[in-house]
């Protein structure tokens, strides 16, 4: 008798009634689901788009590369090999100087080329700083008002930090790194290596400083060591081109030394190369901190930026602060706008000039009172 009434269809009511249930019942399942749904699911949802990010920046960059390598090498393997080998034979010149010292090549070659390079640069923008001339490059500062004209005790203070980090903490950390490289097998000879492994060297280096450099950066970020470390290089809320050294000795050597100079030692790479690369670093840096967005050369927005908010851009070419979301609140600002190579002489600052100042001083960054500390952890 069970299973014939079981079998028996439902009559009216019946059916309306076992439709309320059901629908009841699916409403009570589908929140069930949601609610069962992970915390951290934007967390996972942020990660697939960073990843399907970097896998369209990688594929793009192979892309343009493959179509623009033929051309590009063309012109500067003929700048490479212009006038019968001139930068071979200039390279012998050095290396007979030095009498194939190996030591003497690495350490003072090296030194007093980045020094004289640092500070020769770094005396333009003294000038600039102190006296304001000349005016009409007066027009391509960042943050209008500021530095202008730089305080002159806290730059003595600044000088005297950085005299200490080279000449105390950069010679023995470069005396280190050679015996490192001797060990690595790195070449010291009179014969330069070839461009296109050259070239395809300072692709390496710089992904590489890429990589270091965030991730130091960050770290140094962490409450913990920003107010004991790093919070000496943010003393410069507005900075100016000799603060890209001006640090705590233990960040110069984690943050400046090390990731410009890790490429090399992986590559195995020939000293002129290291030259090249250590040159292209300190004017890059130079430039980050210099305050100024001048014509023709790479923008410091970025880093600026991070020095006006400390937080964002914790990076040197800013794909890993996208992959990361560490530069959302560079990318909503004005500065975002203005970070690009300027090919004119009107000042970027004119062309898109701030609606209103949303980023204003207000002391020292202990409890990072401008921004959650959440937006970058």
């Amino acid at each position: 008798m069970s299973e014939m009434s079981a079998s028996q269809p439902l009559n009216g009511q019946e059916l309306e009634t076992s439709k309320k249930m059901l629908s009841v019942t699916l409403k009570r399942n589908d929140i069930s689901v949601k609610m069962s749904l992970p915390q951290n699911f934007t967390t996972l949802r942020k990660l697939w788009d960073s990843i399907r990010i970097s896998v369209f920046v990688i594929g793009t960059a192979a892309v343009l590369f493959a179509s623009a390598r033929n051309t590009i090498t063309w012109y500067l393997q003929r700048f490479w090999g212009a006038s019968g080998y001139y930068w071979q034979s200039k390279w012998e010149t050095i290396y007979a100087f030095f009498e194939g010292n190996e030591i003497s090549l690495a350490m003072w070659g090296t030194y007093v080329v980045l020094i004289v390079i640092f500070w020769v640069f770094n005396g333009f923008l003294f000038v600039l700083d102190l006296t304001g001339w000349p005016q009409f490059l007066t027009r391509y500062k960042i943050q209008e008002g500021k530095n202008t004209p730089v305080n002159k005790q806290k730059l003595m203070s600044a000088i005297l930090l950085v005299l200490f980090n080279q000449f105390v903490v950069s010679l023995p950390f470069m005396y280190t790194s050679f015996l490192v490289m001797k060990w690595r097998g790195c070449s010291f000879g009179p014969e330069l290596p070839t461009f296109h492994w050259v070239l395809f060297e300072m692709i390496v280096f710089a992904v590489v400083e890429e990589v270091m450099f965030y991730y130091s950066h960050r770290l140094l970020h962490h409450p913990m060591l920003y107010r004991h470390i790093h919070k000496k290089h943010h003393e410069w809320t507005a900075p100016i081109g000799v603060t890209a050294i001006y640090a705590h000795p233990v960040e110069h050597i984690v943050s400046n030394l090390l990731p410009p100079i890790v490429g090399p030692f992986l590559m195995g790479s020939h000293i002129a190369t290291a030259i090249m690369w250590f040159t292209l670093a300190i004017v890059s840096t130079t430039i980050s901190h210099c305050g100024y967005h001048f014509p023709f050369l790479p923008s410091p927005e970025a880093h600026d930026f991070h020095h006006l908010t400390f937080v964002n851009n914790f990076g040197m070419l800013g794909v890993l602060d996208r992959l990361h979301g560490t530069d959302e609140l560079f990318r909503a600002s004005k500065a975002y706008e203005r970070h690009f190579l300027l090919l004119g002489l009107v000042p970027l600052s004119q062309q898109f000039p701030d609606d209103e100042k949303k980023f204003k001083e207000v002391g020292q960054p202990d409890t990072e009172s401008r921004f959650p500390f959440h937006l970058t952890y």
